[in-house]
């Protein structure tokens, strides 16, 4: 069954974005897109414990306590 859509020209523009090629068709994007939001969608809820590591990530992160990707490197002897 086919339908149309009607979709906004920045939501258009941003499909086009993501086609692999010119010659892919809208569907063939959208079910590609639809298939990586299904892969990366996990229906079972967090743990407190993982909410709480989470939080405290955060909390981190606005505390400035944060390390830039050349100190990891430089730490990690990948330079």
């Amino acid at each position: 069954m086919d339908a149309t859509i009607r979709l906004q020209p920045a939501t258009k523009s941003r499909l086009d974005a993501v086609k692999l090629n010119p010659q892919e068709s809208d569907d063939e994007t959208l079910n590609r897109v639809l298939d990586l939001a299904d892969m990366a969608y996990d229906p079972e809820p967090l743990s407190e414990e993982t909410e709480k590591r989470i939080e405290e990530g955060f909390a981190e992160i606005r505390a400035g306590q944060v390390h830039s990707l050349e100190e990891v490197c430089r730490d990690l002897g990948l330079e």
